[in-house]
């Protein structure tokens, strides 16, 4: 267990899974029970960005998650995206294994119960306050199935840069509206938008009929823009500080107004 400066705790901890354990940090106030909030890394995973991320969150007044979600395949670090190159196969290709540990059917619902089973039980937990989850790139996708297998306990679900929200799978995120009660946000990168423009369109319709109150909006900025360790592509850097703020604004008003 660290202590992380005058008001907050960081403690490395271990879950039980059906698959396994699963090392994750347990960051929250020095003192006090609070709602939660469990955070889906992007696709490399539980690293000092993430630990920044939920550090930031739990400043805010929360008691935060942020599990390994390799720990299938990989305990330690995950990949470190500044030395990946998304144009050289043979670098996907050790992504590709690490999603596929978590995204396989029934995995990420497996991990998500155990993981509010942990939070729940943690006396810096205050259960009679509704959950927040929050996801990156793959876990924008994560976040939606937690939302919808645990509806009663989740109250309000974030999602950043999240890839494959709405596809024309049957498996696809956006078709589990019917069955989620949280409020929802949804950040889309301007990239992300151009290569699939009606994305949204499905995502607001999907929740306008399931009755979800959901905000949807693009940002003027590259997949991956809230993660300060991502590589320069094409020679800009894909990390966006300003709209990473804004992000992190809407993410707060977002619990504040759930969560509180």
């Amino acid at each position: 267990m660290t202590d992380v400066g005058p008001e907050l705790v960081e403690a490395d901890v271990e879950i039980k899974t059906p698959d396994g354990i699963c090392n994750a940090a347990f960051i929250h106030p020095a003192s006090g029970s609070y709602a939660s909030v469990l955070v889906w890394a992007d696709a490399f995973g539980l690293r000092p960005v993430t630990r920044a991320i939920g550090r930031r969150v739990a400043a805010a007044g929360y008691s935060v998650l942020v599990p390994n979600p390799f720990y299938r395949v990989m305990k330690g670090p995950a990949l470190d995206p500044s030395k990946i190159d998304f144009k050289n196969p043979d670098d996907l290709a050790k992504i590709r294994p690490l999603m596929a540990s978590v995204t396989a059917a029934g995995n990420a619902e497996k991990d998500a119960a155990a993981y509010v089973a942990f939070l729940d039980a943690q006396k810096e937990v205050d259960t009679a306050k509704k959950i927040g989850v929050q996801g990156y790139c793959m876990g924008g996708p994560l976040m939606m199935r937690t939302a919808a297998l645990l509806p009663d306990r989740i109250g309000a679900g974030a999602s950043f840069h999240g890839g494959g929200l709405a596809t024309d799978k049957p498996d696809s995120p956006h078709l589990l509206a019917l069955k989620i009660k949280a409020r929802i946000y949804v950040a889309i990168a301007s990239s992300d938008d151009a290569r699939q423009p009606d994305a949204k369109d499905k995502l607001r319709e999907a929740f306008s009929a399931a009755r979800v109150s959901a905000e949807i909006e693009v940002y003027p900025a590259k997949h991956g823009w809230c993660m300060a360790d991502m590589p320069v592509e094409n020679g800009e850097p894909v990390y966006n500080a300003a709209e990473a703020e804004r992000a992190m604004r809407k993410l707060f008003a977002l619990y504040e107004a759930t969560l509180k």
